[in-house]
């Protein structure tokens, strides 16, 4: 599931409150890493979860409009074709799903007011009017047009992503990515492919599709980068100050130091990835996550800091 990406991004994190804060031991900080792995994982379901709970609250005002003192013809004749669609049926019905979701305490229980907001946005939209007058019921319809719900309403939905930092701060940054893998899943259970949770490193998951047995283990190089800069992160440091001589050390922004030691520490732990690889993935995460225009600052000093490091093994 996860890819060395969003496995560097999830150390960046962790390192840089070490950075700033300091009083973190290196076993802590590896168990708030796996912490932060998993809950990516717990907000895919999470977010799986959600599709029965609009397909409920449609039904719900289907039966509202029918209790009406004075129902329309419409109100007694609903088109029923959202409020039983197949899918919600599946995800709700599917026991290792419900095992998962009991077991992680991770619910939609309290968020009808969201769950309302939701369905508001998604009748008004062109696609679900398609949906709704399209003669066909099929499974794959109802993947597809979910697939549609988690591309148009949840990614810059200010009002969910203010719920998922209220339920789990590692969740913060992670919706986009959980998404793609709830639209995979649906893809998946649109050709008639059982649900299966997906493995949490991406190494695994490619791994088991094959058939294979991992050969090159996200799990271990996400590690092995927190541990060399974490055990490294005060030489690490001291190189950077002396390579910017001519900056006042407060003028250094924590966000580009720790970039900056990822970066470092990732060209020690794996001499065998191109540098270039490494300067890449460090730069375009500076982009996001640094001040404004760091990332040229970050791509100065890293490639500064790794040359002078190849020289001293080549003299």
């Amino acid at each position: 599931m996860l890819n060395r990406r969003i496995l560097r991004i999830k150390t960046f994190k962790v390192l840089y409150q070490y950075v700033v804060r300091g009083g973190m031991s290196l076993e802590e900080a590896g168990r708030q890493l796996d912490s932060s792995c998993e809950a990516t994982r717990d907000l895919y379901l999470f977010m799986l979860a959600i599709i029965p709970e609009i397909t409920a609250e449609a039904a719900r005002r289907i039966e509202t409009g029918r209790n009406k003192f004075n129902p329309t013809p419409e109100e007694l004749s609903p088109n029923e074709k959202f409020a039983k669609n197949a899918l919600a049926t599946l995800v709700s019905e599917d026991r290792d799903i419900k095992k998962l979701l009991d077991k992680k305490k991770l619910s939609w229980s309290g968020y009808d007011l969201q769950v309302k907001h939701i369905l508001d946005s998604i009748v008004t939209k062109d696609y679900y009017k398609k949906y709704m007058s399209s003669p066909e019921t099929s499974l794959s319809e109802d993947c597809a047009l979910f697939t549609k719900i988690y591309e148009e309403e949840f990614s810059g939905n200010q009002e969910i992503a203010d719920l998922l930092e209220e339920k789990d701060i590692f969740w913060m940054d992670d919706l986009e990515y959980a998404l793609t893998w709830d639209c995979r899943t649906l893809s998946s259970l649109a050709k008639g492919n059982p649900w299966r949770l997906p493995e949490l490193y991406q190494s695994d998951e490619m791994a088991r599709e094959k058939g294979t047995t991992s050969l090159s283990s996200d799990s271990a190089f996400v590690h092995k980068l927190l541990r060399t800069a974490f055990t490294g992160c005060e030489r690490y440091f001291g190189e950077i100050k002396d390579s910017v001589k001519d900056w006042d050390e407060k003028r250094l922004f924590s966000t580009d130091v720790t970039a900056i030691i990822l970066g470092l520490a990732e060209a020690d732990a794996f001499p065998d990835t191109p540098r270039r690889i490494i300067m890449n993935e460090w730069i375009e995460i500076s982009k996001f996550y640094c001040a404004p225009g760091s990332y040229q600052f970050v791509n100065g000093v890293l490639d500064k800091l790794i040359k002078k490091e190849e020289n001293k093994t080549t003299e």
